[in-house]
C-alpha cells in the first residue's frame, strides 16, 4: 500500500469508510481487492453471499483484516442497513462517508422472463438507499448500466445509409445521447428502463436536496469471477451473460450459441482497468460529484460472433484442447431468451467526460480483448470450476453428455 497517497489535485487522501452494497459480486469483489491492497480505506461489505471475497476475509492474520467487515444482508427485505451504518459511524475510526450501490439483477436472460423482479431489484430496492444518502449527507456512487442508452439512432436508418458510419449516430454520450427503448411488450427493456429511472431520481435528489452522487455506466467489463457456470458455481437453470455462456459451452465441449447470428456489436474492457477508474471516482469527489461516467473502451468493438471465435481460439491455447469441428451454432433470440426479448445494435462509449474530469483514458489496443479473454479463460481453465465441470460432464453412465 502506498505510504503517501494524493488525489488528482495533489491533496493528501485521508482514510475513509465505505459501505459497499453488493460487495460479493463480480465488480464488488475486484473493487474490494483494490481498496484492501492499495488504500488505507475501510469497507463495510454488504451482500447475501461472500464466496467471491472470502479470500479477503480469511484468515484473520491478513494485513487488512481490521479494515473490512462482511455483513450478510439483503437490502430487498432487510431494514438493518441504516442501523448498520449508524453503528459504524459511532464505532469506527472514521464514519461512513460514501455508499457504493452495486446491488442489481443484471443478467439479460432475466429481463424478459422475470421483469417484475428486475424492476423491483433495480428501481424499488434502490429507493431506500438513495433516500438515506440524501437525508444523512452520505455520498452515493451508484452503478447503472450502458443499457440505459437503449438503441442507437443509427439502427433506425436504412442499412445502406452513409450516416450509419457517422459517430454522431452511434457513439453514446452521457450528456447528449437519447435513451431509446423498444415497445412495452419487449420486456427485455425492463432493466434499462428501471436503471434510467433510478438515474433520474438520483439526479433530481442532487438538484433539489444536494445529494452528492456519481453514476457509473459500465460498458461490458470482463474478468475472473464474472457471472457463473450453470450447475457448477451457480444455479443449473440459469442463463448467464455472454462470456459465461461461451465459457460454459467451451468447458462442456459444446458449440457456442450465437443469438440471432451473433451480429450485435459490443465493446469490452478488462475489470482491473475499469476498477482503476472507479478508485479515481472514490478518491476525487470534487471532480466526480454530480457526474455520470461511461467506463469502457471504445477501441475494442467486436461482434458477438467475433467474440465467440476469439474465445474459442484463446481457450484452446489455454486449455490445450482442440477446437470443435463445429465451434458455433446459430439460434434465435426467441428460442434462447423467450418471448419479449430485444437488443441494441451497438454500444460504443464516448469517453470525453471521464477523460476531462479524471484524466482517465481507458484506451487499449484491440488485440487486448484477446489478452482479457486469456485471463478469463486461464482463470476458468485452471480453477476448480473446470475440474467440477469435467466431473459432471462424464458423470453417471460414463458417457460424454451435457449436464443440461
Amino acid at each position: 500500500m502506498a505510504s503517501a497517497r494524493v488525489d488528482l489535485d495533489g491533496n493528501p487522501i485521508k482514510p475513509i469508510t465505505i459501505c459497499m452494497i453488493g460487495a460479493g459480486g463480480f465488480i464488488g469483489s475486484h473493487l474490494c481487492e483494490k481498496l484492501m491492497a492499495e488504500t488505507p480505506h475501510q469497507v463495510l461489505a454488504v451482500d447475501v453471499y461472500s464466496d467471491k471475497i472470502k479470500h479477503l476475509l480469511e484468515p484473520s492474520s491478513l494485513p487488512w483484516a481490521d479494515r473490512i467487515q462482511f455483513h450478510r444482508l439483503n437490502i430487498k427485505n432487510d431494514s438493518r442497513l441504516e442501523g448498520l451504518i449508524r453503528m459504524a459511524d459511532l464505532d469506527l475510526a472514521s464514519p461512513v462517508v460514501q455508499i457504493i450501490n452495486l446491488a442489481a439483477i443484471c443478467t439479460p436472460a432475466d429481463y424478459n422472463t422475470r421483469p417484475l423482479d428486475t424492476i423491483y431489484s433495480n428501481f424499488i430496492d434502490a429507493l431506500p438507499v438513495i433516500k438515506y444518502c440524501s437525508e444523512n449527507g452520505k455520498r452515493l456512487i451508484h452503478f447503472s448500466t450502458c443499457e440505459v442508452y437503449g438503441k442507437t439512432i443509427g439502427c433506425f436508418l436504412p442499412k445502406d445509409s452513409p450516416l450509419r458510419q457517422d459517430p454522431a449516430y452511434y457513439v453514446l454520450s452521457e450528456d447528449s445521447s437519447p435513451c431509446i427503448f423498444g415497445p412495452i411488450e419487449k420486456q427485455r427493456w425492463s432493466y434499462a428502463c428501471a436503471k434510467q429511472l433510478v438515474e433520474r431520481l438520483i439526479y433530481a435528489e442532487g438538484a433539489e436536496n444536494g445529494l452528492e452522487f456519481t453514476i457509473v455506466r459500465p460498458f461490458n467489463w470482463i474478468g475472473p469471477r464474472m457471472d457463473f457456470i450453470p450447475g457448477i458455481d451457480g444455479p443449473s437453470e440459469g442463463v448467464p451473460r455472454v462470456l459465461a455462456c461461451f465459457s460454459n459451452n467451451l468447458l462442456r465441449r459444446e458449440p457456442l450459441k450465437l443469438v440471432d447470428g451473433g451480429e450485435s456489436q459490443r465493446t469490452f474492457v478488462y475489470i482491473k482497468d475499469a476498477i482503476e477508474a472507479v478508485l479515481l471516482m472514490i478518491e476525487n469527489p470534487s471532480r466526480a460529484n454530480g457526474q455520470i461516467f461511461n467506463v469502457g473502451n471504445p477501441n475494442n468493438e467486436v461482434t458477438v460472433r467475433q467474440l465467440a471465435e476469439m474465445m474459442t481460439q484463446v481457450y484452446s491455447k489455454v486449455s490445450k484442447e482442440p477446437s470443435l469441428s463445429t465451434p458455433t451454432i446459430d439460434i434465435s433470440s426467441k428460442e434462447f431468451y423467450g418471448e419479449g426479448y430485444d437488443d441494441s445494435d451497438k454500444r460504443i462509449p464516448d469517453m470525453t467526460i471521464i477523460n476531462r474530469q479524471l484524466g482517465r483514458e481507458l484506451l487499449l489496443e484491440p488485440k487486448d480483448i484477446a489478452l482479457g479473454l486469456a485471463r478469463v479463460d486461464s482463470y476458468i481453465s485452471t480453477s476448480n470450476i473446470r475440474r467440477s465441470c469435467k466431473e459432471g460432464y462424464f458423470k453417471a453412465s460414463g458417457k460424454l453428455r451435457s449436464m443440461k
